[in-house]
Formats: C-alpha cells, structure tokens, sequence
C-alpha cells in the first residue's frame, strides 16, 4: 500500500486536532472520518473510501452532519489536488455539492453549527476546477458551485469565464443552469448575468440553448416576454435535445395552447421527440380531465408509430386513459397477436389497454398468454412517479376481468396447479379474489395452496368467493395455519385469521390478533374492518369506535371505523358528518385512497350522505383531477374517485343503487 504524494502543502495538516470522535454523521460518532479522508491519498483504497464517507457525511440528506462541517476542508484540497485520481475527485466534489444543496434546503435546525462558515471559505477553493481537464470533474464542481448562494457574484464571472472556452455541451447546460440560480442570489453580478443570459435566446442561439437560457432566466426571477421564446422553438420542432416535458412546463400559458404544441409534436419527424412528447402528453392528460379529447387522438395515431418503443408508450397512455379509449379499441385489438404487432411488450400494453376499455375482445388473448410460457405480465404492481414502462401486474390485469371467468379460468386454473414460486401464486390469488363468487371454480386449486407458502393469498381468493369455498376448505387446516403460518411472513396471522373468520363465521381469533392494535392507523387491515364484519354483535365496541371515529380527521381511520359502527349500529347519521370532514380537505387535490374508499362508503349510506353532496360535485366538476399527478396511476385513481362519487350522488338523492 504506498500513498499517492499530494502537489502542495501538507492536505492532511489540523486532521489530528479534530476531536472526530465527538462530531456525529449519519451512523454515529465519527471517529472513522480521519482514517477515510487519510485513504483518499492511497489508490488502492482511495475509491472505497470515497464511497463510505458519501454514505457516512451524506447518507440521504435531510440535514448536514457536524463531521460534514469539519471534512469539508479536506474534502475539497483533496478534490483539487491532481494526484488523486479524477474518477475519487468527481466523486468527491458530488459529495460536497449535495452536502451544500442540503445546507440550503433544510431548515436551520437540521443544519450543524459552522456549516454556512465552512462552505463560504471552501468555495474559492472550486473555482479552479471549472478548468479541470476531466468534463466530468468540470460538470461536477458547476453543481457544487450552484449551491454558492452566499458567493454569487464570485462564482458568475468564473463560471462565465468557463463558459467562453468550454466545448462540452453538457458542461455548457450546467453553466447556463447555475447561473440562473445564483443570478437569483448575486447582487454586483446579477444584472451582466441576466444581459448574457437574454442573449442566449436570441434566434440565432440553437433552440436547446434558448429553451435552458429561458429556464434560467425564469431561475432569477426574470420578468420578460420568456413565452416568445419558447412558442417560436416549439413552433419550429427542433428542441434542440431539450425535453419536450421542460419546454412545455416553460411555456406556461393556457392549457389548450401548450395542448396545441403538444399535438403537433406528437407527429414530429423525429422519434425521439415523438417519445418526448408522449411523455408530456402523458402529464397533461395525468392533469386535467379536458387534455383527453384535443390529446389523446394524437396520441392513438402513434399506435402505428414506426418506433417500436413508441408504439408501446401509446398503448400505455390509451390504457391509462380507460374508457377513453374505447373509439380506438378496434386497433388495440389489432395489435394483440403476432400480425397485428410484432413487437412482444407493445403487443402486451396493448391487450392491458384493450382490458381498460372493456372490450370483451380482451379475454381470449389474455387467455392465450396465461395459458403460454411467454405471460408478459408482472408479478407485482409497482407505484412510482414518471413515465417508466415497466412491466404491467397481472393482478390489476385480471382483477377487473370476473366478468370473463368462463374465457380466462381454465388458463388461470391449469397455472395454480402448476404454479413455480409463491410469487406466481400469490399474483394468481390476488387476480381471483376481486372476481368474488365468479372465481368458484377454481376452489380446489386454491384449498391445495393452503399448503403452501401462498396459503394467506389463497385463503383471501376463497373468503372472497363465499359460501361455496366455505363448503370445500379444511376448515382445521385453516385454523391451524393462523398459530403456523409460512415462515417469513409477519403478516399472515392477522391475515388467515380474518378470512378464516369470513369462511367460517368464528371471528374469534380475528379480534384475538387485531383488537389489540385498534389504535393503528392502518389501511385494509384496519382492526376495525374486523369488527364491522361482526355487524350488530359488535355492539360492545360501539363506544371505542365512536372514539376513533373522533381521533383522526382524515386518512384511513375515520373510513374504517366509521364503516364499522354504521354495520355494528345501522345509524347512518352517526357517522356521517365524520365522514363528509374526512373528504372535503381534498376538493382541491391531494386525493388517496382512503379518500376514495371513504366516498365509497358515502355511496353505501343512502340519502343520510346528503352533506356530503357540496364536497362530492367539488370532486366531479373539477378540471384538474383531485388526485396525484405525474404517474400512470394518475387516470385511473381519477376514474375509481369519480365512479364513487357518482355513485354517492345518486344514493344522497335516494335512487336505489
């Protein structure tokens, strides 16, 4: 192990003097920080190191460490000495970039003492690596740089001065991208900045330039007709390999004029603008309810998109978009066989999307893919943000498919028996249980997993399926897995005993396991549920849901502890006014759920849900949809809530549902 000599004065020089074992980082006292910043100089360790002192100063943000105020000098001489190798150094000015952005997120109270200190008298220190002959060292220290708030007009000239020579477009956009933020912060420089920047969207710039200029003058709060701009870039096509989604967030304007722009770079001649723009078609229809008409036409022509990938992304925006889709179900159909679409996944999005539409059309194919090696579908169901294309869940798939039981259950039936991993079990169970009743033939399969690790899907699938399941399942068995479940598996207690419960009607070791968590703020398994379930027998817990019902004001306790004392007590009126406050805080966004599943309840009550008709038509007759936005969840959360709202309507006006 031999160090690597440092080019100047000693870099190491105060590391003794620090009393490290009494400053904190993300896992505790940081006695080990010496020993890393010392292995920053030695190259077989040099990289390692680097990597534990971001997870150790770092970690995850949310705050800035005390060891982060006292490594930050020796971070920096070692980022800027050219004998550490440039791969540890890019690393490193990372570090201190995200350390920094932290130090001006967080409020002052996560924030150590010296921080604000330490980061000004290091920042002159970065400033010479703008001209490190590593791009990616170069686009690093920008970043870290942007944080300079306090140092704006020391920082612009040097990035300007960066910006002169530099050939490199990515560095070129971080240059342009700093300086909009630290504009917003420079008092001396702010006015120069501003005047390079206007340049920047001059006609003759290319169109990727202005569009990043445009956002970096909207960064410091520059007032000016920026739209121009960006109408004249869009109108011409060329993004200059700026997203479509920023330019259209940088247009603002109207909804229909940034929908007009989107329309017309839906039929780009370039695929990857076409792909962009299905992206922000994607976010404004995930938006408002009135992007579906002028959008999701042009979206449906990219059905025939040469693209393969494109093809695909249409799909899943037409599936998103439900019954909205129906006028092109015919091509979606089209596209769920080998002719109509040679490329598999596409193939796979556009059967999900024919499914969405409910065009019966859906079930032979979907048979065809359950009865193949080849399924297309996930085992699991992913929530996350953005446009991802990840693979479809064969559970939402199936789930909404009981109508087509007859087409779809031998496929299904032959699966369970030959199921390879509790996780294709547990797909196939939860498929059947939405079907209820429908899903009865296949009870035998399912009682033969109760011996298997996918017992509590299984049990779940049957409770669902009712009396008939009841009649076949082994009833001991069932009993016994509550005390010996599957290994692995801390929720299946609670989880076999509530369908034992459903199955057999002793709900005994059901409020054995969840009576005592009945102050858990939990979702569908929710004490509560459980009690609700014993119906007028439950009347002795009638007075601790009464107080539950009163100790949360939205979310999921309110909607399950009001359920359950309206089937325990029959009053609607009771819960009600719990009820109507547990939604009206989301007329205007923000909608879960819970706030669904508690319109869905509302919709069961019966004209006694009247107050809550002003919250429900907030809900209908918005344009912007009440849900998130921004994921393929977008649409279809919006449909469930205003199917229960509809739903509720017609029960508060006292039509039978």
């Amino acid at each position: 192990m031999s160090d690597c000599p440092p080019t100047g004065p000693d870099p190491l020089a105060g590391l003794q003097d620090i009393d490290w074992a009494s400053l904190q980082h993300a896992y505790g006292p940081a006695a080990d920080v010496p020993r890393l910043l010392r292995s920053l100089y030695r190259p077989d360790e040099a990289a390692d190191a680097a990597d534990t002192l971001f997870m150790n100063v770092h970690h995850q943000g949310g705050c800035v460490e005390s060891a982060a105020v006292a490594a930050l000098p020796f971070l920096v001489r070692a980022a800027t000495d050219p004998a550490v190798a440039a791969t540890v150094r890019i690393d490193l000015v990372d570090l201190v970039a995200c350390v920094a952005a932290e130090g001006n997120r967080v409020e002052p109270r996560w924030i150590a003492p010296g921080w604000a200190e330490a980061w000004d008298a290091a920042v002159p220190f970065l400033l010479p690596l703008l001209h490190d002959p590593d791009q990616e060292v170069r686009t690093a220290t920008v970043s870290a740089l942007e944080e300079a708030h306090g140092r704006a007009d020391q920082a612009l000239p040097a990035l300007w001065a960066r910006h002169a020579h530099e050939t490199v477009p990515r560095v070129l956009d971080a240059l342009v991208d700093a300086a909009g933020v630290l504009a917003g912060h420079a008092d001396r420089e702010r006015e120069a900045t501003l005047a390079r920047l206007l340049g920047l969207t001059a006609p003759d710039a290319g169109p990727g330039e202005r569009l990043r200029a445009v956002a970096a003058l909207r960064a410091a709060d520059h007032e000016g007709d920026h739209a121009r701009v960006v109408r004249e870039v869009l109108a011409g096509g060329d993004l200059g390999g700026y997203r479509v989604t920023g330019a259209v967030k940088l247009l603002g304007g109207t909804p229909a004029e940034r929908l007009g722009h989107l329309t017309r770079l839906l039929g780009n001649p370039a695929a990857s603008t076409r792909r962009q723009a299905l992206e922000a078609a994607a976010g404004e229809l995930s938006r408002r309810r009135s992007a579906v008409p002028p959008l999701l036409p042009a979206v449906a022509a990219l059905l025939d998109d040469p693209e393969p990938d494109n093809r695909l992304f249409a799909a899943r925006v037409l599936g998103m978009c439900g019954t909205a889709a129906l006028p092109w179900a015919d091509r979606l159909a089209a596209m769920t066989d080998d002719e109509g679409e040679p490329y598999l996944p596409a193939q796979d999005h556009a059967l999900w999307a024919l499914s969405r539409t409910g065009d019966p059309r859906c079930a032979a194919p979907l048979a065809r893919h359950l009865a193949g090696e080849r399924l297309g579908f996930a085992y699991f169901s992913i929530h996350s943000e953005g446009w991802w294309t990840h693979e479809l869940s064969l559970g939402e798939t199936l789930g909404p498919l009981g109508a087509h039981a007859h087409a779809l259950l031998p496929p299904l039936r032959a699966r369970l028996r030959g199921v390879r991993s509790v996780d294709e079990a547990r797909a196939l169970c939860q498929s059947l249980t939405p079907w209820g009743p429908a899903a009865a033939p296949a009870v035998p399969e399912l009682c033969a997993l109760l011996a298997t690790d996918a017992a509590v899907w299984a049990a779940e699938a049957l409770a669902a399926i009712g009396p008939e399941a009841a009649a076949a399942v082994d009833r001991d068995r069932l009993r016994a897995l509550i005390d010996a479940p599957p290994e692995g598996q801390p929720f299946a207690p609670r989880a076999l005993a509530r369908a034992y419960g459903r199955l057999t009607g002793d709900r005994g070791p059901a409020l054995a396991l969840y009576l005592p968590r009945l102050d858990e703020p939990y979702g569908n398994d929710h004490a509560a549920i459980v009690l609700g379930e014993l119906g007028p027998a439950g009347a002795p817990y009638a007075d601790r849901l009464r107080e539950l019902l009163r100790a949360q004001a939205t979310g999921w306790v309110p909607v399950r502890a009001g359920e359950a004392l309206w089937r325990i007590t029959g009053r609607a009126d009771e819960v009600v006014p719990a009820l109507v406050a547990a939604i009206e805080p989301y007329t205007g966004g923000g909608v879960t759920r819970a706030v669904t599943e508690t319109v869905r309840l509302l919709g069961e009550l019966g004209p006694a849900a009247a107050p809550a008709v002003p919250a429900l038509r907030a809900f209908l007759d918005a344009d912007e949809r009440p849900v998130e936005h921004g994921s393929w969840r977008s649409v279809p959360d919006d449909d469930a809530l205003c199917a229960a709202a509809h739903r509720a309507l017609r029960a508060a006006s006292g039509e039978t549902i």
